[in-house]
């Protein structure tokens, strides 16, 4: 079980959640579309710089083309290239260009939880990507994700059952909820944004430790009990 945290946005919140013990930790930019919580290059690579190897780094990104993609993943280097826009997915050729770039990174595709027709359209990213991200859909809200609100476990669960790649869920999970899904659906990992941060008064965010901290804990607590 990994625990995946978004969305930094500068050094001293990565490393909170570094201290935390997150897995995974990423970081949004602009390539073409407006992001709750990007950054720009400049500040993801002083982010990056200061995670090194102590964490695993994700580069968040929605697009309407390929093209913008390459020059932010070969300047960061991330670990993780994550693909959540409606206009364009992850393609064969895509992840086989990127990991010409990076060798040894890995294309997250996220898929929005909609209705049953989810289910097959995972099974078809699942066949080229390295990891699915099942994550909540807000038309008011470029790309998947940052909802904040959760989809249905049911049809996550059956998506877990149905690919061979690794799974994230995703869809407002907080320290809460986040044992219950994972007993739910079993997947290989766990993400959070919107509930292990706080809004503040000018609409932004910023990480809450002591919820990171909790999701962490918990979502680490219930892989046990599955895993006896």
């Amino acid at each position: 079980m990994i625990t995946q945290i978004y969305s930094i946005q500068n050094v001293e919140e990565a490393l909170d959640c570094v201290e935390a013990g997150a897995d995974y930790i990423g970081l949004a930019v602009d390539t073409g579309y407006s992001l709750p919580s990007q950054v720009s290059l400049e500040d993801a690579k002083k982010i990056y710089d200061a995670i090194g190897d102590k964490a695993k780094k994700v580069l968040i990104v929605v697009t309407d083309s390929p093209d913008p993609v390459y020059y932010p993943v070969e300047y960061l280097k991330p670990d993780v290239i994550h693909l959540c826009g409606y206009d364009y997915y992850a393609t064969r050729e895509f992840c086989k260009k990127v990991k010409e770039l990076v060798p040894g990174i890995e294309v997250l595709q996220a898929i929005g939880i909609i209705d049953e027709s989810s289910i097959e359209e995972a099974v078809y990213y699942s066949e080229f990507v390295d990891t699915l991200i099942l994550d909540s859909v807000d038309k008011n809200i470029n790309g998947i994700g940052a909802a904040g609100f959760t989809n249905d476990w049911d049809i996550d669960a059956k998506i877990v059952e149905k690919v061979k790649c690794k799974v994230i869920l995703a869809g407002g999970l907080g320290p809460d909820n986040v044992k219950e899904a994972i007993l739910k659906v079993k997947p290989w990992g766990v993400d959070s944004f919107t509930r292990t941060s706080d809004r503040l008064p000018d609409g932004s965010t910023r990480k809450n430790k002591d919820k990171v901290k909790e999701f962490i804990k918990n979502a680490k607590e219930a892989f046990k009990e599955i895993n006896g």
